[in-house]
């Protein structure tokens, strides 16, 4: 079976890094660790490929890292940095010549309806307009492109986002809060993937403190954090303080995760 991995497409949070106007040191850094465009990843394992949220910075991350096909599509929630980019699928409709399956839950299936409603209609349908089909995530394990992937359910204010698991490794964004029983189930996670968003306290997103009191609680043997505003700091200075394991993810990188112990 294909090496377990995951590449961090996108790091950034909903304004992505640099920020527009913005002049502070992190928005004008030199460090290519520090330009960051919407949260996203890609999963590769045992010869799937699944693509975590299409953000609005979609097209340049897939011909960035020279995506040429993708199984499916799981979706964290309906916020526009991480669907946005829905649209873009329809290359991928034209080159495999099927249409793409969407894994999310209720409420975000229904808001890609509304939000790409032209996608969806049954008659006078335009030519050229994303394939997609929906299909629900319940909470249970699901089989998804040949490979087990367990939902996650975590707040994010009050609103529930999906964070997904695929054997030893497990991946949330965009949490604030997990209710114990969803948690049991990122225990064990070899490598685990954490929204931080800033150092400040912040009314739906994990901050710096609360992401690493997580990673002590949980103990994965690496932990990356990804949703990251240029309030944080630099990928350099936040970095050197993070305790041995711990990681800041950047655009680009890509993870190999152990599945024999």
């Amino acid at each position: 079976m294909e090496q377990l991995s995951i590449e961090f497409l996108g790091t950034g949070t909903s304004q992505g890094v640099p920020v527009i106007a913005c002049n502070c040191a992190v928005c004008t850094s030199s460090d290519p660790r520090d330009k960051r465009l919407r949260t996203s990843a890609f999963i590769r394992w045992g010869g799937a490929q699944l693509l975590i949220d299409a953000g609005p910075d979609m097209r340049q991350q897939m011909l960035r890292s020279r995506i040429d096909n993708i199984d499916a599509v799981l979706l964290t929630h309906e916020h526009m940095d991480h669907v946005a980019g829905i649209d873009e699928l329809r290359s991928f409709n034209f080159l495999l010549r099927r249409p793409m399956d969407i894994y999310a839950n209720a409420a975000t299936n229904r808001a890609v309806r509304n939000m790409f409603h032209y996608a969806f209609a049954e008659h006078d349908r335009y030519p050229g307009v994303p394939e997609l089909r929906l299909h629900e995530l319940d909470g249970s394990p699901s089989i998804i492109a040949n490979v087990e992937v367990d939902p996650i359910q975590v707040m994010h204010h009050r609103m529930p986002v999906l964070g997904f698991k695929f054997g030893p490794l497990a991946y949330v964004t965009d949490a604030k809060t997990i209710a114990p029983a969803e948690l049991d189930k990122l225990r064990g996670a070899d490598v685990l993937v954490l929204n931080a968003l800033r150092k400040k306290e912040h009314i739906s997103h994990l901050n710096l403190a609360e992401a690493l009191a997580l990673v002590e609680e949980l103990r994965p043997r690496e932990a990356y954090f990804t949703h990251i505003s240029h309030l944080l700091g630099t990928h350099e200075e936040v970095g050197a303080d993070l305790p041995p394991g711990v990681f800041l993810a950047y655009d680009g990188l890509r993870v190999p995760v152990r599945t024999e112990r």
